[in-house]
């Protein structure tokens, strides 16, 4: 057990607590090996009913993977090449997996940031999850802000967002509070922050098998308190322009609204890395035909293509490393890019009967 998670069974509810205060709970491949271990051990505990994650902090549940060991491992000879890296993916995408179909009742307390990586042991599937935000929530899937992708399953669940929304959020990597994660269905239930610690003593005081129904009760009064979400508002227009059929097609219908909205998605695209921006795109698209597992078979062969590729080196170096603020990317502009580039990031890496995630069903 790494440093950095924590455990404890109350009630006949196994209890995860991330305590990485200082790198807002980071995801190193010790915690991906901590978590998966524990829930694969619970999964099948009689003495467990349900499981809870949050954090130690009411800062994040958890900001993304540990992109300083990207950048560290990624440079590795040959680049992208280090086996820390392809067990860091590999093994992330499992315990994604893994989370999406719990047996068992699978509660995330959203309180803080919750991007990248953390969205990924967030978001388990219809039948197990419970994800609750508050108002200091801060949800985004930001990978294309570091020449990244969505990844951790974002090609399954973006795209199921209606719409546009997941093209949105995706290509934009912007962030969004709670009424919106409610809205775009990243979220199923609002607890003001003041009322976390009361929440917290509820779970401790109640059997795991009927926590859904007791949080669901807790939370029933304040369903209203999230306030108006931002992007039903402003739906109309997010799926006129990121319904266009091309990222330069979008960014060309974005430039003809000069709404405050619709420039600041412009604006943040105009930062990101052209090349994955487009595969971005490409990638939602494609997972909106796939499951989860092939949605994650997907995104192991594009981040190997992408640590190769190198962008994503740049992008951390740039943005966390040399904190200069400018990427120098690959291609530098979006007219750069063209279809036979995008689609290499979705050539197979290896016979599917070695695929390091063939197992997933």
């Amino acid at each position: 057990m790494s440093e950095f998670v924590q455990t404890r069974i109350a009630n006949r509810t196994g209890v995860i607590t991330l305590d990485r205060p200082k790198a807002l709970n980071s995801l190193s491949l010790a915690m991906v090996r901590d978590l998966a271990g524990i829930l694969g051990a619970w999964r099948n505990d009689a003495a467990i009913d349900a499981v809870v994650i949050g954090s130690s902090s009411d800062k994040a549940l958890c900001a993304g993977g540990d992109i300083r060991f990207f950048h560290d491992c990624g440079h590795a000879t040959p680049m992208g090449g280090s086996a820390l890296l392809e067990d860091f993916f590999t093994e992330e995408y499992a315990l994604n997996h893994l989370i999406h179909f719990y047996p068992k009742p699978y509660i995330a307390l959203m309180d803080g940031v919750v991007m990248g990586g953390g969205m990924g042991i967030a978001q388990g599937g219809p039948e197990c999850r419970i994800r609750i935000v508050t108002e200091k929530t801060k949800v985004a899937m930001p990978e294309v802000n570091i020449g990244l992708f969505p990844d951790v399953g974002g090609s399954y669940f973006l795209s199921r967002a209606p719409g546009q929304l997941g093209q949105y959020l995706g290509l934009t990597g912007l962030t969004i509070g709670a009424a919106d994660a409610l809205y775009v269905g990243l979220a199923d239930l609002f607890v003001p922050q003041a009322r976390m610690a009361e929440l917290k003593e509820l779970i401790d005081a109640t059997p795991g098998a009927g926590l859904r129904a007791a949080i669901a009760a807790f939370a029933a009064p304040f369903a209203l308190d999230a306030g108006a979400s931002t992007l039903q508002a402003q739906r109309d227009g997010i799926d006129r322009h990121f319904g266009a059929a091309s990222v330069a097609a979008i960014m060309a219908s974005l430039e003809g609204d000069d709404g405050e909205f619709a420039q600041k998605a412009l604006a943040a695209m105009r930062q990101r890395s052209p090349l994955m921006m487009c595969v971005t795109r490409e990638l939602l698209l494609r997972g909106a035909a796939l499951d989860v597992a092939d949605c994650l078979r997907m995104e192991r062969s594009v981040v190997r293509h992408n640590f190769e590729h190198g962008e994503v080196l740049e992008g951390v170096r740039a943005l966390v490393i040399d904190k200069d603020n400018a990427p120098k990317w690959n291609p530098a502009s979006l007219d750069q890019v063209d279809a036979p580039m995008i689609e290499r990031f979705f050539a197979p890496v290896w016979p599917a009967a070695a695929h390091p995630l063939r197992h997933l069903d």
